[in-house]
């Protein structure tokens, strides 16, 4: 079965492929910008401490990192942030997902508690009880280290 392709069609000859181009071209650099702002979170320099229980993550879940840097600074979304303005932050996100908020402290293990425990303190006035401590797999084996709850 032979089909008949006539040689004068004007639609191919007006077919420009640049304008295809550039899209792709603009998809790619969206693509590549995005994942880069996705990777900047676990890319802040904080030593986590060990625990010989820890397990990697099989999927990679939609929280909200907390990190703590060594002098006790909290850091969210790359963003410097007192205390005060944690707890704020801990109660907007709640309050436009409650219930399923989930928030992952990253702690640098030569921190102060005090700055852990204001950050867990923080989780529990903003009503969210769906937070763990982040740790490094190793230590000495004396036990898992144990996440938040009510």
């Amino acid at each position: 079965m032979a089909i008949l392709i006539r040689n004068k069609s004007r639609a191919l000859e007006s077919l420009t492929m640049t304008p295809l181009i550039d899209v792709v071209f603009n998809l790619l650099i969206f693509f590549l910008v995005a994942a880069k702002f996705a990777e900047e979170e676990r890319e802040l320099p904080v030593k986590l401490p060990d625990a010989s229980e820890a397990q990697p993550l099989i999927a990679r879940p939609r929280e909200l990192f907390i990190n703590i840097d060594r002098q006790g600074r909290y850091y969210v979304s790359g963003k410097m942030m007192a205390l005060g303005e944690l707890e704020e932050m801990l109660l907007s996100a709640w309050s436009s997902n409650p219930g399923r908020t989930s928030v992952v402290i990253r702690a640098d293990e030569n921190c102060r508690l005090q700055a852990v425990v204001s950050a867990i303190n923080a989780c529990k006035k903003a009503n969210i009880t769906d937070y763990l401590l982040a740790t490094e797999r190793g230590g000495n084996g004396q036990g898992p280290l144990s996440p938040g709850g009510p």
